[in-house]
């Protein structure tokens, strides 16, 4: 990924804890890199094909001009987040804030917090077999859509299928859609569980029916196990109902685990079958 910097950009606001922060104002030094494909900007030497340092900058200016905050935490989270989802085709940016002569009682040159936030993209199951299945899946997806730092790329047809597991049920409206989004796994984890309460979803069965199921399959390439959460799911390869929607959406996408892309795993699924 090709990258633009942006260094040392000096702008004067009212960030801080203490109360004459906020009132005198002080210097912010701040620095960005921006990771981005510089191809086709290189190759036509187009302004309109690249992104405007300059323009950045002034963003960045007016950003911490117009808002205030106490941590510098909550300056440089914010400002990464509304870089990602303001300037088009920024994918990742590293962002690092200086505060010059922070007021801490001891003399030092400056304090900085430095991140690092990106797009990620991420594979999510849709499922119901209670009431009105389609409006329920419907519903789960433009409402996913309509989520700050969430994007719905592509959506697979829906498909019924037998229950799984517990099978004294209805039979199961299913999909997949692709997701591009700024949220950690947890907090994508949480929006879903959201989203399943705002359908009235109640746990009391295991693999027993509901009105929306909505599970996360794969979050980029991540591979991750804890208490609430594993990617990618642990089920996914054992389930037709998952792997053919998803392998509508990307077929050559491998498992980070099995090292198989979605459509082998597909076909061993229905030889073993």
């Amino acid at each position: 990924m090709d990258t633009i910097h942006i260094n040392n950009l000096v702008v004067f606001a009212n960030h801080g804890v203490y109360p004459e922060e906020k009132r005198l104002g002080q210097k912010f030094l701040l620095s960005a890199i921006l990771y981005t494909d510089t191809r086709v900007a290189g190759k036509s030497d187009a302004l309109s094909d690249a992104i405007n340092y300059g323009e950045v900058s002034g963003f960045i200016k007016r950003f911490m001009e117009e808002n205030t905050f106490d941590l510098l935490e909550a300056v440089v989270e914010r400002l990464a987040e509304e870089m990602l989802l303001s300037i088009p085709n920024l994918f990742k940016v590293n962002l690092k804030i200086s505060k010059p002569w922070a007021p801490i009682g001891i003399l030092v040159d400056d304090v900085a917090v430095e991140i690092e936030r990106q797009w990620h993209e991420a594979f999510i199951a849709l499922g119901s077999n209670m009431g009105d299945k389609k409006q329920h899946l419907d519903l789960a997806v433009r409402t996913l859509g309509e989520i700050k730092g969430c994007v719905v790329e592509e959506v697979s047809s829906f498909m019924m299928t037998k229950p799984y597991g517990y099978t004294n049920q209805e039979d199961f409206l299913n999909g997949c859609l692709k997701l591009r989004t700024l949220f950690t796994p947890l907090e994508l984890l949480d929006t879903l569980q959201e989203i399943e309460q705002q359908a009235k979803r109640e746990r009391t069965i295991h693999w027993g029916p509901r009105t929306l199921d909505l599970d996360i399959l794969l979050y980029d390439d991540l591979i991750l196990d804890s208490e609430r959460l594993h990617i990618p799911h642990v089920e996914m390869h054992k389930r037709d109902f998952v792997l053919k929607p998803m392998a509508e959406l990307a077929p050559y996408k491998r498992h980070p685990i099995k090292m198989q892309t979605i459509q082998e795993l597909l076909e061993a699924l229905n030889e073993n079958e």
